[in-house]
């Protein structure tokens, strides 16, 4: 039994830690329309085992449009370069809670599954689904197929796979079967409730290239690091101006208090004296202050003093003091 065990260690010890040889990939998403943009991460052993791989990300978070956030968007990793695994848009899907919830009773539901050719040649299947205000007749349902199969049909010929994700996506096309459906009989809600990729036509080169995408991406990064960088200086040197301020000060206190051991030693009439003109300066020093001559940080000191704010730019705080 023993020798069984130390045999099982061993052979546990030689095992390989898949873990270990696994490494990170950058998910980016399409060239067109979403140049190359950022969309996740994903471990990976080898490059080959990412091809083909699906990823799924709600379109609020690729577009920003909190009013999609019941629409998923499907990509499927199709090329791997360097650490980037660079994406085709393989359709999208409307949440199945968000579809039942517009289901009600005494209406009629209307859904189809249309496959169309683009004009550069991607096969494409599209679920539309429509809601209708009341009860409907099967003929009605019919002819409601139609049309919006014909509308379909007719804008996937006069685009291109890119221009009709925007329409889909954007609700343009939504919208075009509304129109037609609404020649038949009135609805109360029309979506694509699917689409999906089924076959690759002609891809197109335009827009930036992936190294002109990171030569940006690395100039903003940089961009963001200096002006950090900068915010970081600047707040230390506000810190340090009042520890300066103060030793300024104290050291005008020594010499004061230095002046006034040496001033006793005088006579009385020259104390009075010093003392008359130390009087006058303080007053007008007083009257007529020069604001604009100080620096932020004896600003900000002499409204701390004042029991102001010390918020704001000089303007603000020299207009703080003239109050």
């Amino acid at each position: 039994m023993a020798s069984k065990g130390a045999a099982s260690r061993a052979a546990a010890r030689k095992q390989k830690d898949k873990w270990k040889a696994k490494r990170w990939y950058t998910i980016r998403a399409p060239r067109q329309p979403w140049h190359f943009k950022v969309i996740g991460e994903t471990l990976g052993e080898e490059d080959e085992l990412l091809i083909g791989r699906m990823y799924e990300i709600t379109q609020q978070e690729v577009d920003g449009d909190f009013t999609k956030m019941h629409v998923k968007l499907k990509f499927r990793v199709s090329e791997i370069v360097g650490q980037d695994a660079i994406t085709e848009f393989a359709g999208h899907e409307v949440l199945k809670d968000h579809v039942r919830r517009q289901v009600r009773r005494y209406r009629g539901k209307v859904d189809d599954v249309v496959d169309a050719i683009t004009d550069d040649g991607y096969y494409v299947r599209i679920k539309p689904f429509l809601i209708t205000q009341g009860r409907v007749k099967t003929s009605q349902k019919k002819a409601m197929r139609d049309v919006c199969r014909d509308v379909i049909l007719q804008t996937a010929a006069r685009n291109t796979w890119v221009d009709l994700q925007k329409q889909i996506l954007s609700g343009d096309l939504e919208q075009a079967v509304e129109k037609a459906a609404r020649t038949i009989v009135s609805v109360k809600t029309v979506m694509i409730r699917k689409s999906q990729l089924v076959q690759d036509g002609v891809n197109m080169d335009d827009g930036p290239t992936l190294d002109e995408i990171r030569e940006e991406e690395s100039r903003v990064a940089a961009a963001k690091k200096a002006a950090l960088a900068a915010a970081m200086e600047d707040e230390e040197s506000e810190d340090e101006a009042p520890d300066v301020l103060a030793a300024a000060e104290a050291a005008a206190d020594d010499a004061d208090e230095s002046s006034e051991e040496d001033d006793s030693e005088d006579e009385p009439a020259e104390q009075e004296v010093v003392a008359e003109e130390a009087e006058a300066e303080a007053e007008e020093s007083t009257d007529t202050p020069d604001y604009a001559s100080m620096k932020v940080a004896e600003l900000k000191e002499l409204l701390k003093a004042a029991g102001k704010p010390v918020s704001g730019k000089k303007d603000e705080l020299i207009a703080r003091l003239m109050e």
